[in-house]
């Protein structure tokens, strides 16, 4: 196709960076995976640019419902499959073209109350992408101080997370822990008093807490390794991310994979050169501009990288380098 049409003002919303990443991407032919397909805005948007098929992944159930609103022109280009983006070289058939991963939580999640995803809207404590494993009122009632401690610093990076999970087990001297505006209000009381402009004092918390229920970094790091997996030469990757944690992984896993690998910090020895099985598209990450931060002001730490596959065979990854934070032991698994 000449040019791609934007998802219409009929979808559920146009995810963040989908201009950027169709721009960067282009020309989209061929087979593409969209590993978090949510409300299908990516899915549609390549499909419009010129994708014959896109395999749509998502752990949640809930949004394969909400996409036969719209999914029936597509006929057999668009195919569903309720799985995770760390499978995702199982969900493909045959090499792709591309793979788009937008990672953390929808705004469709942070909009139903009901999911415990938002300190904004009161609802049960759950944070689960899925349906299945602890929710997030099973670590806030279940861990002890310091395993709270550390996910609070190491996933959110919350430099008060000690006070904030002392406070959580004072709390539950008096009852469980069991709704968002609870715990918010708990957190909040531990923080100084929010300020005009600024985030929300429960906002690396609940990120934090969100991670760990989900393994947010250990879907990452097994999503991008199935993708070097599943790509043809000359496939495309792009991913989106929203905060520091995930970008230095993404970051860092494509300098690594593009023979790139340097060294995690100045003492440490020079990584060993491999064979390159990514070379990056775009050095630096693609941030919003002025209009799309003016029509979603959630986009604002949005960051967008995309690498193209070499036709080395896959390898293993070693990810000491990778800048993963510290894991926490969640529902008995690291």
């Amino acid at each position: 196709m000449a040019s791609a049409q934007l998802p219409s003002d009929t979808a559920p919303h146009i995810p963040v960076l989908l201009r950027p990443l169709l721009k960067a991407v282009a020309p989209v032919t061929g087979r593409w995976l969209d590993g978090t397909f949510g409300a299908g805005g990516y899915a549609r948007g390549l499909l419009e640019a010129g994708a014959s098929l896109v395999i749509g992944v998502d752990r949640d159930p809930t949004v394969f419902a909400m996409a036969k609103e719209w999914a029936d022109p597509y006929g057999d280009r668009l195919r569903l499959v309720e799985g995770t983006f760390s499978d995702l070289d199982n969900h493909a058939d045959a090499p792709l073209d591309g793979v788009v991963l937008d990672l953390g939580v929808s705004s469709m999640q942070l909009d139903q109350a009901s999911r415990g995803f938002s300190f904004m809207k009161d609802g049960p404590l759950d944070m689960r992408m899925g349906a299945d494993g602890p929710t997030a009122a099973d670590l806030v009632n279940e861990m002890d101080e310091a395993e709270l401690a550390d996910i609070l610093y190491h996933y959110g990076e919350e430099r008060a997370s000690r006070r904030i999970a002392r406070a959580i087990i004072a709390a539950r001297t008096e009852g469980r822990v069991e709704t968002t505006l609870q715990l918010a209000e708990i957190i909040a009381g531990c923080l100084p008093h929010q300020k005009p402009g600024q985030s929300h004092p429960a906002t690396r918390s609940f990120q934090a807490i969100r991670i760990a229920v989900n393994d947010e970094f250990g879907e990452l790091i097994a999503g991008l390794e199935a993708a070097e997996r599943a790509l043809a030469p000359d496939g495309q990757l792009a991913v989106v991310s929203f905060h520091s944690l995930e970008d230095r992984v993404v970051k860092r896993f494509l300098q690594t994979r593009s023979g790139g690998g340097g060294r995690p910090n100045r003492y440490a020895p020079e990584a060993e050169q491999d064979q390159p099985r990514f070379v990056q598209k775009i050095r630096k990450a693609i941030g919003p501009d002025d209009q799309e931060l003016a029509e979603n002001p959630r986009a604002r730490s949005a960051k967008l990288r995309v690498a193209i596959r070499t036709d080395a065979p896959a390898g293993s990854v070693d990810r000491t380098g990778l800048g993963l934070p510290k894991p926490v032991l969640v529902g008995g698994h690291r």
